[in-house]
């Protein structure tokens, strides 16, 4: 019996992970990563938190939650606070998130890295997957390049989502997609 390449799914939420969870699982041995430091405020990490453990009970899968390092990712996006969702703040976003799931993956045996971002509708996979592709070249590791939305990839999580009663959040997760959102 051959082993199955062993995975990170960096995860952003629980609904998010619902529909890329179960197309990865018959693949791979999958390990959830949850790191989002940009969510605001932190009792919203926790109810997002809460919700990818509900998924990864649902469908067995090993989780990582990562330290919740809101104070990293201000630094990070300082004097990029008035872009719009989706520019330039967002891809430094991405970068800060991915790097530290590729870090994860190779510190714990992983060869490939996966996001669940590229599934939510606002989210760009032509800018994500270089940006995972990159990221994870550095670190000697695979990036599968998805966009999870494609074959109504958003719409069976929306339904899986509600099938399961997770918490739907309403916003990208920063305080800045609050009061600036994609144009």
């Amino acid at each position: 019996m051959t082993s199955k390449p062993k995975l990170l799914l960096h995860i952003c939420c629980g609904p998010c992970a619902t529909e890329v969870i179960r197309r990865l699982q018959p693949e791979y041995e999958l390990t959830g990563f949850f790191y989002n430091p940009n969510i605001f405020p932190e009792a919203e990490f926790q109810r997002r938190r809460q919700a990818v453990e509900g998924v990864t009970t649902r469908w067995p899968v090993r989780l990582v939650i990562g330290d919740y390092e809101h104070d990293r990712f201000l630094k990070l996006v300082q004097g990029l606070e008035n872009e719009p969702e989706g520019g330039p703040r967002c891809a430094l976003c991405y970068r800060l998130r991915l790097t530290q799931a590729a870090r994860h993956a190779q510190a714990h045996g992983c060869t490939i890295v996966a996001s669940t971002l590229t599934i939510g509708p606002g989210k760009e996979a032509s800018v994500i997957n270089p940006i995972g592709r990159e990221v994870c070249a550095q670190y000697g590791l695979q990036f599968l390049e998805a966009d999870w939305k494609k074959r109504d990839g958003f719409k069976h999580s929306l339904e899986l989502s509600r099938e399961l009663g997770l918490y739907r959040q309403n916003y990208c997760g920063c305080e800045f997609s609050l009061t600036k959102p994609r144009e």
